[in-house]
């Protein structure tokens, strides 16, 4: 018997049970693991909350990253075996293969040997950002060295995951955060410059930052009313890739800077990265590369026990972390 997360109906964080289910084997290509870390995601506030792009079919299980050691694998499998310590690239449907146990099983293509030297609540905090960061920037964007690149969200982990895969690559990060309350932990984390929203001068900021020929490369997942500062303050030809939809506000369409500048505006998300074999063998390549030689460092804001799991959501949703948030098992 083994303990997971499950809820039987959408809404806040106490809807979310713990209960005791029987740890069943894996199937062919499948991988068992006996987790000791969960990585929290806004995706998973989403789907619990029922806002998610997957309707859950109740009762349903919930999370998409885990590390820890294999414990079972099933026929087929032949590059991993009981006992190695791994993590877990998010799967395309947190339903079919929950990570909020004690005990999950995931498709063996998407559960890796990560570096030694990381503990397993950063290996548990590393897949869906970078992963993200990486279809972004550098698969999609080709982000190069010298160029400007905008980031808002930055504070959250996959905005701090693009500050460091943009220093990865001599690129130069400019983040956007709401209030100045994060602005000098942004500048630690490896941002070139800060944009605060609210301060009045952020459109201004913008245009200088992006200097003259403006941001050829936007990362963004809020969306609203700041598309129009946003897009005015790129170059020509440049590309708007958006992989959220965070803001409650309407999102007015630019059509003044999409025309004169023949500017992309590009829906992404990660799962076109995870769907594509080759596409997912590079970026595992990259980003292993990166974690090894630390380049890419997890930056975890807070834990919490297994136990508290409704907490953990809760301390998501007040979006006043920096960086990632992890569970223990």
């Amino acid at each position: 018997m083994a303990r997971v997360v499950r809820f039987y109906q959408t809404g806040g964080p106490d809807v979310l049970r713990i209960e005791e289910t029987e740890a069943s084997l894996p199937t062919s290509n499948e991988v068992r693991l006996r987790v000791k870390a969960i990585g929290v995601n806004r995706a998973d506030v989403l789907m619990r909350s029922g806002s998610y792009i997957q309707v859950p079919s109740l009762p349903s299980g919930l999370g998409l990253e885990a590390a820890g050691f294999v414990d079972a694998i099933g026929d087929e499998v032949d590059t991993l075996s009981p006992g190695d310590i791994v993590s877990v690239i998010p799967s395309v449907s947190m339903e079919r293969w929950p990570a909020y146990g004690e005990v999950a099983t995931f498709p063996a293509h998407l559960v890796v040997k990560h570096p030694a030297h990381l503990s397993f609540e950063q290996a548990a905090a590393s897949w869906m950002q970078y992963l993200t960061a990486y279809g972004a920037l550098i698969d999609i964007a080709s982000l190069s060295a010298g160029e400007p690149v905008l980031i808002t969200a930055a504070s959250s982990s996959v905005g701090l995951a693009a500050i460091q895969m943009a220093n990865l690559v001599g690129a130069s990060p400019i983040a956007v955060t709401r209030g100045a309350a994060k602005k000098e932990d942004l500048l630690n984390a490896g941002a070139h410059q800060v944009i605060v929203m609210e301060d009045g001068e952020f459109e201004r900021n913008l245009q200088k930052a992006g200097g003259a020929n403006g941001f050829r490369v936007v990362f963004d997942p809020v969306a609203g009313p700041a598309f129009a500062s946003i897009t005015a303050a790129m170059a020509k030809g440049g590309i708007l890739i958006e992989y959220g939809g965070l803001s409650s506000q309407p999102t007015p369409f630019p059509v003044g800077s999409v025309l004169s500048k023949s500017l992309l505006l590009r829906g992404y998300l990660v799962h076109e990265i995870v769907a594509d074999p080759v596409r997912l063998e590079k970026a595992k390549e990259f980003i292993l590369a990166g974690l090894e030689t630390g380049a890419l460092r997890p930056i975890i804001d807070r834990s919490f026990l297994f136990d508290q799991i409704a907490d953990a959501h809760r301390y998501l949703e007040a979006n006043q972390h920096l960086g990632k948030v992890v569970v223990t098992v």
